[in-house]
């Protein structure tokens, strides 16, 4: 009887402190799911911090479905979009990824793969996604984000593109990726048929039919995704698959001019989209709906 009363008191005891720590380690928890939600995040972050260092995860897109560019809003907001098969709504959002608002535009999104903006605030949103390398319907939907009603449409061609679609090896007429810079929307093709070259065009920010104008070609071993030019105009990154391409220089012309420095973002999924929210900071989002922070070295 002596030693069944012992194992019983040691259950009870070893039971009692099982239940303490539980309760002690459910109440640093956040209640209901989120608790899960926020270890996941914090493993992702550190994670996405050791492998790469300067970049940070900030959060998750709301209500964005496969985010595929980024510009700049009022302080502390910023503008994004879905890319094919998405209604032609702009989504804007906080430093966190938290939806603030929807601009439904009266626009088509045939494939919307880039958003960027003026010095004024005017955005561009270039629906130029061209897959097939077959379209003839290239777009630049121009719109003051307070007046989304009226959109101002910049249609445009490429002067080199004579066979819709080209061979597959000469596939290099989808544009993912554009900024705006002086007046000018420059526009960066993402090269299907080899992943070796991103053309680079210009075309007027202004309302209008043009032919777009062909003003360099870059030697990057990756499709674009995206592009984005630092407030001082001396840093142009282009995006690529869980990479980017830095290049440096005192003017547009230099920078294109100049041989990029590739930096790795391994870890954050199929980045879509790059901003640089000062001269050495960038916002990118990921198709998957992340949202990282990253500060040149």
């Amino acid at each position: 009887m002596r030693i069944l009363f012992s194992y019983s008191l040691a259950a009870m005891l070893l039971f009692g402190s099982c239940s303490q720590a539980q309760s002690e380690k459910s109440a640093d928890e956040p209640k209901g799911s989120s608790g899960k939600k926020h270890k996941k995040e914090s493993l992702e972050n550190r994670l996405t911090a050791d492998a790469v260092p300067g970049l940070k995860r900030l959060g998750q897109l709301e209500g964005v479905k496969e985010s595929s560019g980024l510009a700049m809003g009022q302080p502390g907001t910023y503008y994004t979009m879905g890319d094919q098969g998405n209604p032609p709504i702009i989504y804007k959002i906080d430093g966190d990824g938290k939806l603030l608002d929807e601009v439904r535009l009266s626009a088509t999104n045939e494939d919307w793969e880039s958003i960027t903006h003026s010095s004024d605030g005017t955005l561009f949103v270039t629906d130029a996604g061209n897959n097939d390398n077959n379209r003839r319907d290239l777009t630049i939907y121009r719109v003051n984000p307070a007046q989304p009603a009226t959109v101002g449409e910049i249609h445009f061609t490429y002067p080199d593109q004579q066979e819709f679609p080209p061979k597959k090896k000469a596939r290099n007429f989808d544009c993912e990726a554009s900024v705006w810079h002086n007046g000018q929307i420059y526009l960066f093709t993402r090269d299907r048929g080899s992943k070796a070259t991103s053309k680079v065009y210009t075309v007027p920010d202004k309302p209008g039919t043009y032919t777009a104008r062909r003003i360099a070609s870059l030697s990057i071993p990756d499709e674009v995704t995206d592009a984005s030019i630092s407030p001082d105009g001396r840093h142009l990154v282009l995006m690529g698959s869980e990479q980017m391409f830095v290049f440096s220089g005192a003017s547009m012309s230099s920078l294109l001019k100049a041989k990029p420095r590739r930096i790795a973002l391994t870890g954050a999924g199929q980045t879509e989209g790059v901003l640089f929210t000062d001269d050495q900071t960038l916002l990118i989002s990921s198709e998957q709906g992340s949202l990282y922070q990253y500060k040149m070295p």
